[in-house]
């Protein structure tokens, strides 16, 4: 089956994939996406759809969030993706807690942010537990999409607006820029960017290897609550500044872990942390936890969800409430790494986000590495 020739082709249409083809394609460069299943399916599906700005680490992470955030903002708007909410209530339910709010709100991060009280949190997220926190850090800056649907909203956008052609359905067996081998046959493209996800035994294997990638597995809940709520922003808890770098890198942040490591050793000890965002229809979608391994077992823990379930009912006052769903994610991890990009030769990019952040995090890295392949001044 023979194609045309394209200036880039890209294997992987999670949202690392779709965001260097965005970033092509406003070049004026013709693209291919090419990906092995009939619609994107991994982390960048199983995910909040919670573009992160604040609490990411220190430096080049938040820098790419901060820029990634601001081209979201553009592409929900050009590609009619609902943004559902906007804003962070990160909650603080110990004096340690709020210390490393306080010690945050000194960083050049907390531009725009701001410490609240109790009733002041409430005002913004109704079914706040007023009772039991004693502190809020309120972030303005991030936005939450459903990541089921904004996937392909974005990818038809990007066919129908720029002309970006799709192979689904199609694996990638070999790559030699400019040509392609792929299971319907050879693809033409100058250059090639391979985002494979977590998937590190496949396209040069061998070039990964040597970054020590594991596979991090994750539980999420949808929860359909009995009586309509607003939950007005996304809400987080103590464990999220324990774990969120930019938090939790902060001197400040070692007297919580320790305490949380006493109270809270479970949820610790299986990596659970609170994001709360809600959807359309009034139901959220709650997490998460972190268990890492080469090859994450694909059973639902159900203690694990107990625990994800109890750190939320601390926090948020839903009443009944019945589960709807229940999943499983796995994405890319490295522990001395949150992503990395790597050229086996002039014309081939790989790139891999080894941290829970692809989403808040991918279009900035697209225009960086578009700006490699096609010259310094091709990023917006």
């Amino acid at each position: 089956m023979a194609h045309p020739h394209y200036d880039l082709a890209v294997v992987g249409a999670g949202i690392v994939g779709l965001a260097h083809a965005l970033a092509a394609a406003r070049l004026g460069k013709s693209v291919v996406v090419i990906d092995r299943d009939a619609a994107a399916n991994g982390a960048s599906i199983r995910n909040f759809g919670f573009v992160t700005v604040t609490g990411q680490q220190a430096g080049d992470c938040w820098e790419k969030a901060w820029r990634s955030r601001a081209v979201w903002a553009e592409v929900s708007e050009a590609a009619r993706i609902p943004v559902l909410h906007q804003g962070l209530t990160m909650t603080a339910r110990r004096p340690e807690a709020e210390a490393v709010i306080d010690a945050f709100l000194q960083t050049p991060m907390a531009e725009g942010c701001r410490r609240m009280s109790p009733k002041e949190a409430k005002a913004l997220s109704p079914c706040l537990r007023e009772e039991t926190i004693t502190a809020a850090l309120y972030s303005p800056h991030e936005l939450r999409v459903e990541s089921r649907d904004a996937l392909p909203r974005l990818a038809a956008w990007l066919e129908e607006q720029f002309g970006v052609a799709f192979l689904w359905q199609t694996s990638v067996t070999s790559v030699e820029a400019p040509k392609l081998e792929t299971s319907r046959g050879k693809v033409h493209a100058e250059t090639v960017v391979i985002c494979p996800g977590d998937d590190f035994s496949g396209l040069f294997a061998s070039r990964i290897a040597p970054f020590e990638v594991t596979r991090c597995k994750l539980q999420m809940l949808r929860l359909a609550p009995k009586a309509p709520m607003t939950l007005g922003t996304a809400v987080m808890s103590d464990l999220g500044l324990a774990r969120y770098l930019g938090y939790a890198e902060l001197p400040e942040a070692k007297a919580l872990k320790q305490r949380l490591d006493r109270e809270q050793a479970e949820l610790r000890e299986n990596g659970v942390h609170l994001i709360v965002v809600q959807s359309a229809d009034g139901s959220l979608v709650v997490g998460d936890s972190h268990h890492y391994s080469p090859t994450p077992d694909p059973f639902l823990h159900k203690r694990v969800n107990e625990l994800i379930l109890e750190e939320m009912d601390a926090v948020l006052d839903l009443g009944p409430y019945q589960i709807s769903e229940s999943w499983i994610g796995t994405y890319a991890s490295a522990a001395d790494r949150w992503r990395f990009t790597d050229a086996p030769d002039e014309a081939t990019r790989i790139v891999i986000v080894t941290a829970g952040c692809g989403a808040s995090t991918a279009f900035a890295i697209g225009e960086e590495t578009i700006s490699d392949l096609f010259g310094k001044g091709a990023a917006a």
